[in-house]
């Protein structure tokens, strides 16, 4: 599922390709559940013509500021992605919608299964439902540590699960969570208001490390550190350790498959 870095790639990639460019054109396909409550041909004709100025983001979800409102948002979803091409051939398979600039650019949206959806704001996004529940995101919204201890210390919830909770820290998913806890050295069952003040620090300067060094690579998984669990958590291997030798093991902890390491995350 795509969590803040590779939402943060996505709007990059619409910002380079689309930022200054007048929508020439929007094709749209008939899915009803993809299009949030706005028909797709509606959201085509509220948006064609306009320039868009900036693409921005919150945890998960992406929206195009344009010269006029109203102004598209997108959630990727479990699959979602888009994709940036000039050539209509190249147009992906399961697109939901796509933009022509101008200058003949072109932008789409995928989503294969569905779990994605595309909204029209008609006043500012940060104020509507669901980006104006979001907690803080935590690639520009890092609490000071003070305030993420005080709003950590209140939650009698596992801190896998609240680490999941998008109204505490929007963009973060299950590999991100995995990856905070298993570098804090802190077990994703331990209930967040008993955490010691250390562990708590840890978790946050893991948070702000982790995820600055994903969006710094776009993404790209191949070149996350080696030393990263992530590189080994996936597929619930009983076999499965880390690039260390340490065992790893697999639980559900907030409704997910978690993955830690006993040995070291105490």
């Amino acid at each position: 599922m795509p969590e803040l870095p590779e939402v943060e790639a996505g709007r990059k990639l619409a910002e380079q390709a689309f930022a200054g460019q007048r929508i020439a054109a929007v094709y749209t396909v008939a899915d009803r559940i993809v299009y949030h409550k706005v028909p797709p041909r509606r959201l085509a004709a509220a948006i064609s013509g306009r320039t868009i100025v900036a693409v921005h983001r919150k945890g998960k979800h992406l929206w195009m500021e344009l010269d006029e409102r109203p102004w598209p948002g997108f959630h990727f979803g479990m699959t979602g992605s888009f994709h940036a091409y000039t050539d209509n051939r190249d147009r992906p398979p399961y697109w939901k919608i796509e933009m022509v600039a101008a200058d003949g650019q072109r932008l789409a949206m995928v989503n294969k299964r569905r779990l994605g959806r595309i909204r029209l704001y008609k006043a500012d996004p940060t104020r509507e439902e669901p980006i104006c529940s979001l907690g803080f995101d935590p690639l520009c919204e890092l609490p000071a540590t003070s305030v993420f201890a005080e709003i950590v210390g209140r939650r009698k919830t596992a801190i896998k699960a609240l680490l999941l909770d998008q109204s505490f820290a929007a963009g973060v998913g299950n590999w991100i969570a995995d990856e905070v806890l298993y570098q804090a050295g802190v077990a994703p069952k331990r209930r967040a208001d008993c955490l010691a003040d250390s562990e708590v620090r840890a978790i946050r300067s893991c948070l702000r490390r982790i995820v600055r060094r994903a969006v710094d690579v776009d993404a790209d998984a191949g070149r996350f550190p080696r030393s990263w669990l992530f590189h080994h958590r996936w597929g619930k291997k009983n076999s499965a350790t880390t690039a260390r030798g340490e065992t790893i093991r697999f639980d559900t902890v907030g409704g997910r498959t978690t993955a830690w390491v006993p040995g070291r995350q105490v």
